[in-house]
């Protein structure tokens, strides 16, 4: 309990410096400066009844609960289902993705880490149950549940090394965080030991729900309507990339268009878009927006992704990939969603956030790994001209996502008991 009022001091001081970041942000994402009165427990109208509770802190979470979302709605169809964030991204994808499920899916922010903030949410909406994903935990926020009696379950549990050791250093906080949750569904058993040690008293391990993300038709349809636009020319993707990766994918890439290959940048954050153009401007190719124009034109030498929402159209244009976040120490993105669409990964070194998805798809012949940007291009280069090999990486990566699917159900048995018990 110490430990927990000197944290909620802490937060308490750190507020006003909180909220000026926030407006700061808001100078290039003016949806930062958006409903901020949410962000201190704040809602306007009528909390829709009864509800369960999710929350994903922003898009790659906010992905992740698609399959989960879904299968509620049909498993409980007289309730709706709240999604709280923390960024503005995060929940323009859910109003994205659950666009024709609006009546019953409901976004809006989670308040700050404060007690009362916390409290003044969980008596509002009053949630049946509260899912957290992945690793999203907030102690004040697992005490405000635990004084209401909502059971919380945190689902498709990740956690690195690195990460447990910093919850580590927060000793009995972070004990009690943890121990808060009724259950725990991990992702792996390597997961499961780590939570289990910071003090989670019950953890089954369940698998990744993002297996079963399955790209959506749409997705592909538009994805096929870029290829025709850009006739026989093949695709090398740089998708989720982050900070600092743009550049080396940029200077290695020159043999590759070279042979008439069209490279296509999705940086991970809109707020980057702008200056991803900039980059891509300052090497005098000819290059296209997402933003311009319906598809990329025949003529480009690189087009940006500059779009969200629309990954599953992105792979689908591709005929090979290089997964971001993994040539600079970021920890990597979701190579899933792309091995299911049957587009071959290329992958850096740094995987740690994914690391036994990365390590199962190079094992299953749907992945490689290489050492730097400009490695993975000349492997790309390899790929494009051997057109058997790429088709085989396309189909294992394609299994693979179909046999570790089925985490969205194992996790559902473990919500209902907690769902009926309400």
């Amino acid at each position: 309990m110490l430990m927990r009022h000197l944290y909620t001091t802490l937060w308490a001081c750190a507020l006003p410096v909180v909220g000026a970041r926030l407006w700061w942000k808001g100078r290039r994402q003016p949806a930062y400066r958006a409903d901020i009165a949410e962000r201190f427990g704040r809602y306007t109208g009528t909390a829709p009844r009864p509800c369960l509770w999710i929350h994903a802190v922003s898009v790659g979470e906010t992905r992740a609960a698609q399959p989960l979302v879904t299968a509620l709605l049909a498993r409980y169809p007289t309730h709706h289902i709240v999604l709280t964030h923390m960024t503005p991204t995060g929940r323009a994808t859910a109003q994205t993705l659950f666009a024709d499920m609006a009546e019953r899916v409901h976004s809006v922010y989670l308040p700050y880490d404060l007690p009362w903030l916390q409290a003044r949410f969980v008596a509002h909406f009053r949630p049946a149950l509260g899912i957290v994903m992945e690793t999203e935990v907030w102690p004040n926020l697992v005490a405000a549940c635990a004084q209401r009696a909502t059971p919380l379950i945190l689902a498709n549990g990740r956690l690195s090394q690195r990460s447990a050791q910093r919850y580590a250093r927060l000793g009995t906080l972070a004990r009690a965080a943890f121990g808060g949750f009724a259950v725990v569904a991990a992702q792996t058993d390597a997961d499961a030991r780590r939570f289990a040690a910071l003090g989670a008293t019950r953890v089954e391990v369940t698998g990744n729900i993002k297996f079963d993300i399955a790209p959506t038709p749409a997705g592909i349809a538009l994805g096929m309507q870029w290829r025709a636009a850009i006739g026989v020319r093949q695709v090398v993707l740089a998708a989720s990339t982050r900070e600092g990766e743009e550049a080396q994918i940029l200077d290695a890439a020159r043999a590759l268009i070279a042979d008439g290959a069209l490279l296509v940048i999705v940086p991970r954050h809109p707020q980057r878009f702008d200056a991803v153009a900039q980059q891509i401007r300052a090497t005098g190719l000819r290059f296209g927006r997402r933003s311009a124009g319906s598809a990329p034109d025949a003529h480009d030498a690189i087009w940006l992704g500059d779009s969200m929402g629309e990954m599953a159209a992105y792979y689908a244009l591709a005929d090979v990939a290089l997964m971001g976040g993994t040539w600079l120490p970021f920890g990597g993105q979701n190579l899933i969603e792309c091995c299911a669409a049957g587009t071959p990964v290329l992958l850096g070194p740094h995987t740690y956030n994914f690391l036994e998805a990365s390590e199962q798809a190079i094992a299953a012949g749907a992945a490689r790994r290489s050492n730097d940007a400009a490695d993975a291009l000349r492997v790309a280069r390899t790929l494009l001209a051997a057109g058997t090999e790429r088709e085989a990486m396309g189909a294992a990566g394609k299994r693979f996502a179909q046999q570790h699917g089925g985490a969205t159900a194992r996790t559902l048995a473990l919500i209902a008991p907690l769902v009926s018990a309400d």
